[in-house]
Parts: structure tokens; C-alpha cells; sequence
């Protein structure tokens, strides 16, 4: 009997506070939190391979991102 467990998957790292602009959502002034995004390939739980990788901001009130 042969296992392969394998996955792909969108993960999302915390990265630290960004700056501090007005949301053009929801018009709000605050503190955005930076993000990295990524998707990955996974054999039996350890990454193997990462791609797509973007850099963004989110509203710490509504959850609009805008790019880096």
C-alpha cells in the first residue's frame, strides 16, 4: 500500500503594522496591517515550493487591501 499526501494552498504571514492611511472603502483613518500572500505546494506537511508571492496592506476596519 503506497501514501501520497500532497497539497496546494494560499497562505496568508502577518508581516507588521504599515502605515497609517484613510481607507478609500470605508473612509476611515488608521493603522493597515502588512501582509505577505503566497500559494504553496506540500508533500507529506513541508513546503516544497512557493510561488505568486504578493506584498499588501489591509484596513484594520473593513478588510480592503491595496498593493504595495
Amino acid at each position: 500500500m503506497f501514501f501520497f499526501l500532497f497539497g496546494l494552498s494560499t497562505k496568508q504571514q502577518y508581516l507588521g503594522a504599515g502605515g497609517t492611511r484613510t481607507c478609500p472603502r470605508c473612509h476611515n483613518t488608521t493603522q493597515w496591517q502588512r501582509m505577505r500572500q503566497f500559494k504553496q505546494f506540500t508533500v507529506f506537511f513541508i513546503p516544497i515550493a512557493r510561488w505568486k508571492r504578493r506584498q499588501f496592506e489591509v484596513c484594520g476596519i473593513c478588510g480592503t487591501s491595496v498593493a504595495v
